[in-house]
């Protein structure tokens, strides 16, 4: 009996070894990694060059704490990651994953508003169908209800405004001025809630996990950021799934020319060689810091090993011309896959941007009824998957915050013309399940 408190449920094959695309489990089963674990590996798995890197940092200085020294590898990496941000003179501030990121990132917003006097700006807006982790700010301000709703009593003081949903798009006049619309609804919950009393506005550039690669109209970016600029109130992009390349672009909110105020990231950032996430503070905002205390602080902050890893795998990104192949491979997985699902009665929409894909399932598609949570449609079809040999990501609860069904791609950018086609036939291969 195992001692371990996994994640995952039922037994789980033990992972034994990964190169590229590709997961070997103990008995020699090759698993199709079309999911990058959580969205996760970019550079694709197993790559010597960041195991060296983080091999020679941990020989030279494994751990100095970040209030007492800097490091050469903490130096260099911000260095190096500074000229790709979309934003100017970004202060980085590495922590250990996404959650904790946004954590700080919620936090760097009401210590702004308290350097420049005005302690009444603390108020979080963010999006109903969002995800931005699990500690308590971050899920407060994440408007996904299965993860909620156990921890309901803890939370509340975040408010939301509805996401960009196109599929399920509710606005009167849908599809157009959708973008329009939205920063209406935003400007309107600030303006409610008293412009003095926010604080921030939190949102992923395209919804990742709880709506499966949801990508909002062209409108509906420059206006948002409007909005809040016009109000004073901070633009903290949530970049944890869409950044490093993911969606094609170095970062998600590229795509519409947004220059946040604040950026949280994870995930690519180390393509799962470390735990590693950032918060980016722009000029601005880390400038209104300096003379006054940031209380907070995590202890592997700022980490030696953690920046190495993290340098490697921006070189590899960088020098593999790996962003630009995530936007062209990208666009052929979601062209094969439109048109092998074309016809299927139960996928609603398939959408994304770069590699990261999702596909919505549903009960009857003219209608877009959902399957029921019961039905478990989700596990279905990853649980057939990975019998067949390829890795899905699951997401339910996106139509009402119960039901709804989504898997989603999000394949390393190293994945081969081959394995793109394996991914789609046996994506097609799971989806059948349904119909049986």
């Amino acid at each position: 009996m195992s001692s371990v408190f996994h994640r995952g449920a039922g037994d789980l094959p033990e992972a034994r070894r990964a190169e590229g695309a590709a997961i070997w489990d103990a008995h020699g089963k090759r698993y199709l990694d079309a999911a990058g674990g959580a969205i996760v590996v970019g550079i694709g798995h197993g790559d010597s060059d960041v195991v060296a890197a983080m091999q020679e940092q941990a020989r030279r200085v494994a751990y100095a704490h970040g209030t007492q020294f800097t490091s050469e590898a903490l130096e260099q990496y911000a260095t190096e990651l500074a000229p790709l941000l979309p934003m100017d003179e970004p202060r980085i501030y590495p922590v250990s994953g996404g959650s904790e990121a946004v954590e700080t990132a919620l936090k760097l917003a009401r210590a702004f508003h308290l350097s420049r006097g005005e302690p009444s700006r603390h108020k979080v807006i963010a999006r109903t169908g969002s995800y931005h982790g699990n500690t308590l700010g971050a899920l407060d301000a994440s408007g996904r209800e299965p993860l909620r709703r156990p921890y309901a009593p803890w939370l509340g003081r975040a408010l939301h405004v509805p996401a960009a949903y196109e599929y399920r798009c509710a606005l009167p006049t849908h599809p157009d001025g959708c973008g329009e619309r939205h920063a209406e609804l935003l400007d309107r919950a600030i303006r409610d809630e008293g412009p003095e009393t926010v604080a921030c506005f939190i949102a992923e550039p395209v919804v990742g996990a709880t709506l499966g690669a949801a990508v909002p109209p062209d409108d509906y970016w420059p206006a948002i950021q409007e909005v809040c600029r016009s109000h004073g109130v901070l633009l903290i992009a949530d970049e944890v799934m869409t950044g490093f390349g993911r969606t094609g672009r170095w970062f998600g909110c590229e795509h519409w020319g947004v220059r946040p105020d604040i950026l949280a990231a994870g995930k690519g950032a180390s393509s799962g060689y470390w735990p590693l996430g950032l918060t980016v503070a722009s000029g601005e905002v880390f400038e209104s810091l300096e003379g006054t205390a940031f209380i907070h602080g995590f202890t592997f902050s700022h980490s030696p090993v953690g920046a190495a890893v993290g340098r490697a795998v921006l070189r590899k990104l960088r020098d593999g011309d790996l962003v630009q192949a995530s936007h062209d491979k990208g666009e052929r997985l979601l062209k094969e896959l439109m048109a092998e699902l074309a016809d299927h009665p139960n996928v609603g929409d398939v959408r994304g941007m770069g590699l990261m894909i999702g596909i919505e399932l549903v009960q009857d598609r003219d209608s877009k009824t959902p399957f029921p949570r019961a039905k478990r449609a989700t596990e279905r079809v990853v649980a057939a998957a990975k019998d067949a040999g390829l890795l899905l990501y699951p997401s339910t609860g996106c139509a009402d915050g119960t039901d709804g069904d989504l898997v989603m791609l999000g394949p390393p950018f190293v994945i081969t013309e081959d394995e793109m086609t394996e991914a789609v036939d046996k994506a097609a291969a799971a989806l059948r399940t349904l119909t049986d």
